[in-house]
């Protein structure tokens, strides 16, 4: 049996906000089918061992995840053991019909569980639906009718595929949830931009932390946008770094932290700063990255080495998020050769994880064969990924 690594998706609102994830299991094995019970009991193995914490607490906040499921694993210890309101099981029109599993998934969803129907495409707006269903799953338009008569039975449309921006314009603009896949890695729109001030004061700042300038220095030019002073401290003090202590000053956090966990937050920072209307979606997307990266790179690299890598998954959407091509990006800032050439090319020291940690959202490419040239279990990759999603929620953006 191959082995299958966790792929994840997006879960849009209509207000263009990530309200949860699809996470499917995918080997990357030409001619690959569906999940089976197995494969699917290990991906609800790997969510209640890194999403719920030991006292039951759900690690993703108001997020929600959306799992595909079979009859088999409707009754498994694994489902029951999730928190019912924060997951979402999609079920076939075939197994949503048969009289033993409606009357399972009734059950489920007394206990809170949300039922959808996956491929809603097939489904005619005369077929009677099951009670049970909460979301349909398929490509909705203006013109079929059917997104109407799905939100009048009180079901939420999840608009998928979305071809393009103009699809999922059209989409959201009904007031629907979207599942954009790659979307967001093309650009929405073309038109060039500078960096903006806030953004060429944080490329300032990484270079002085990079020279080990005197914090008298970083302080002063930090004044310059109160904002930005504010947004980094909250950063700093943010759950997901668990220093015990809340943060007061640059110069405090210079003092606990030193200057290489600095210039992590400080590439958050710059990714935030965009004015890009997506920057929320995409920093979200780039939190993870880079936090997957770290993750994997610490059971093989040294710490430092593992840092970077942070900053390597972090930087890996800056050409979206500031509009501009990567090699223009790198331009305005300095970073090292190795950093560089990942983020370039895929290639280097660095390349293979961000390669790995691209694979992880896109299924697209070899994932096991990746994370064997990396000496990466899917265990190992699975649980960083998950892990990760849970960090990134701790980040109030």
């Amino acid at each position: 049996m191959a082995e299958k690594f966790i792929v994840r998706s997006s879960l849009l609102s209509a207000a263009h906000q990530i309200t949860g994830y699809e996470l499917a299991c995918y080997s990357g094995a030409s001619g690959e089918g569906m999940a089976g019970d197995e494969e699917l009991s290990e991906l609800v193995a790997a969510v209640n061992r890194q999403l719920v914490d030991e006292d039951g607490n759900w690690q993703l906040g108001e997020m929600s995840v959306l799992l595909e499921a079979t009859p088999a694993l409707l009754s498994s210890a694994g489902i029951g053991a999730l928190p019912a309101e924060k997951i979402i099981l999609r079920l076939s029109h075939a197994d949503l019909v048969d009289a033993d599993v409606q009357a399972q998934v009734l059950a489920l969803r007394q206990r809170g569980f949300g039922i959808c129907l996956c491929n809603a495409d097939a489904w005619s707006v005369e077929m009677p639906l099951s009670p049970a269903v909460s979301h349909a799953e398929g490509e909705f338009t203006k013109q079929d009718g059917k997104a109407d008569v799905l939100l009048a039975a009180g079901i939420q449309p999840l608009v998928r595929p979305v071809r393009d921006w103009a699809a999922y314009e059209v989409a959201t603009a009904m007031g629907l949830a979207v599942l954009p896949g790659n979307l967001y890695l093309t650009p929405h729109q073309q038109e060039r931009k500078a960096l903006n001030p806030a953004q060429l004061i944080i490329i300032q700042l990484m270079d002085m932390v990079r020279n080990n300038a005197d914090v008298r220095h970083l302080e002063d030019v930090l004044k310059r946008d109160a904002a930005l002073s504010y947004k980094l401290l909250r950063y700093i003090n943010s759950a997901s770094f668990g220093l015990g202590v809340e943060v007061q000053s640059l110069r405090h956090a210079v003092t606990i932290l030193g200057y290489s966990p600095l210039y992590r937050w400080l590439t958050l920072l710059l990714a935030s700063a965009s004015d890009n209307s997506d920057s929320i979606v995409l920093t979200q997307m780039a939190i993870v990255r880079g936090r997957i990266a770290e993750l994997i790179g610490q059971a093989s690299l040294p710490r430092g080495e593992a840092d970077n890598l942070f900053v390597v998954g972090m930087f890996s959407l800056l050409d979206r998020l500031l509009g501009m091509p990567m090699a223009e990006v790198l331009s305005n800032i300095h970073l090292s050769e190795p950093i560089s050439r990942a983020l370039l090319s895929r290639e280097g020291i660095y390349g293979p994880f961000l390669s790995l940690v691209e694979a992880c959202e896109s299924g697209n490419g070899k994932l096991a064969a990746i994370a064997d040239a990396l000496f990466l279990s899917q265990r190992q990759v699975n649980d960083a990924h998950l892990a990760a999603l849970a960090w990134a929620q701790k980040i109030k953006l």
